[in-house]
């Protein structure tokens, strides 16, 4: 900042030099000039009338008027030049300068938004704060404000100093924490380029390649991670970022594979195990359903002798989780009628698109005979569970339990 009005003083004191050496030098040099202008005009007007009155015989010693006019021309010369070599008034240039200062400074102070400079040096000051502040696991974390600020500071900082591969490993970070996939690509970049070999860098340098989507990028961040495990066998944030790029790309035996690695590598009685032992379960169900082709399930309902029929009514068979969850996936209609019944339950039959037959691997068949005809009311209702059987599976379903 010190730096800053240095220059800004050099550049008013070259503009003062401006204003001050036209008033001691440009005055006079012009009245000169114009002098000068003035006795030539005058000589060469004598000139000429001495010539038309020499040759209508008024004047006989035209060479000694000639001489005279001459002579005289010389003598005016240092008499004009000493007669206005005259002194700048001191009271005249004091209020001159003064003004000229006070127009510099004062036009920068209303449009060149020294508030927004100041703030920007005292925000690029506070990097070490900030820094230290991102560190911490503990404690609040930071606000967007702060975030922000710390972004400024950074960056003015890699201004100064292009070749700090740490400062752009911290920007890039920042950026992917703030889901800015442009910063933090171009960031970690310039990092990678800086220190192609850290294994910090390439694995950031690869997840922000990953946030971006963009095929032909994620193979070059898986290539960044498999350079990291090269490095470190152990290495478990790599492992991660693999096993689940391998699950968005459907290879769910790559994913199972590098999850049971880093469960290995942790051990059972670590925190993080339940969490792995869930993903693992996730790809082996995206397995099994994915090995799966059926799209149905086959189900008879019987009645059981003991059941007593109503006069009319309607059969509701619906298809639940295996969990037994209350809401039905799939459901039909069907009109009481002869036992037993034989039906199909398909995607056609789901209760929402968004969740089809087919996105149970298992499944749990109900049937019920309604007698009012209000699918809320099921007190008195007579219905029957099957066993928990597979998508593509047959079940029989036997009406024998009442609801009280």
């Amino acid at each position: 900042m010190t730096l800053f009005w240095l220059i800004t003083v050099f550049l008013v004191l070259i503009a003062m030099l401006l204003f001050v050496l036209p008033m001691y030098f440009g005055k006079e040099q012009d009245h000169v000039a114009s002098r000068d202008e003035l006795n030539k005009a005058f000589f060469k007007d004598r000139m000429s009338e001495l010539k038309e009155e020499s040759s209508e015989g008024l004047v006989e010693n035209t060479d000694e008027l000639v001489v005279e006019l001459q002579q005289s021309l010389l003598d005016d010369v240092p008499a004009n030049a000493k007669a206005h070599q005259s002194k700048v008034s001191t009271a005249l240039l004091i209020p001159g300068v003064l003004l000229l200062v006070a127009v510099c400074y004062g036009m920068y102070l209303k449009t060149g938004s020294l508030d927004k400079v100041m703030q920007w040096h005292e925000t690029a000051a506070r990097l070490p704060e900030l820094s230290q502040r991102l560190m911490q696991e503990s404690g609040e974390p930071m606000s967007d404000q702060e975030m922000e600020d710390l972004t400024l500071a950074l960056r003015t900082r890699l201004h100064e100093t292009p070749d700090d591969a740490t400062g752009w490993l911290l920007l890039g970070r920042i950026g992917m924490a703030n889901r800015d996939a442009e910063t933090a690509q171009s960031a970690l970049d310039r990092a990678y380029r800086l220190e192609p070999s850290n294994p910090e860098v390439q694995l950031s340098y690869a997840q922000a390649l990953m946030l971006i989507g963009d095929p032909g990028q994620s193979e070059r961040a898986r290539r960044l991670l498999m350079s990291v495990i090269k490095q470190d066998h152990t290495n478990l944030r790599a492992m991660s970022l693999l096993a689940f790029d391998a699950f968005e790309r459907e290879e769910y035996d790559q994913a199972v594979a590098y999850w049971s690695m880093m469960k290995e590598l942790i051990g059972a009685d670590d925190p993080r195990a339940a969490m792995l032992d869930r993903s693992i379960a996730r790809a082996e169900d995206q397995m099994n359903q994915a090995g799966n082709t059926a799209t149905s399930v086959s189900v008879t309902v019987e009645l059981d002798p003991s059941v007593i029929r109503p006069e009319q009514g309607i059969v509701i068979i619906s298809a639940h989780s295996a969990d037994g969850a209350p809401m039905p996936v799939a459901a039909k209609r069907l009109p009481l009628s002869a036992f037993p019944i034989t039906l199909t339950l398909d995607n056609q039959d789901s209760m929402i698109p968004e969740r089809p037959l087919t996105s149970l691997p298992e499944m749990i068949i109900k049937a019920r005979i309604d007698s009012d005809g209000n699918v809320m009311t099921k007190k008195g209702d007579w219905y029957g569970l099957s066993e928990v059987i597979p998508l593509g599976g047959t079940t029989k379903v036997v009406i024998s339990q009442q609801y009280e």
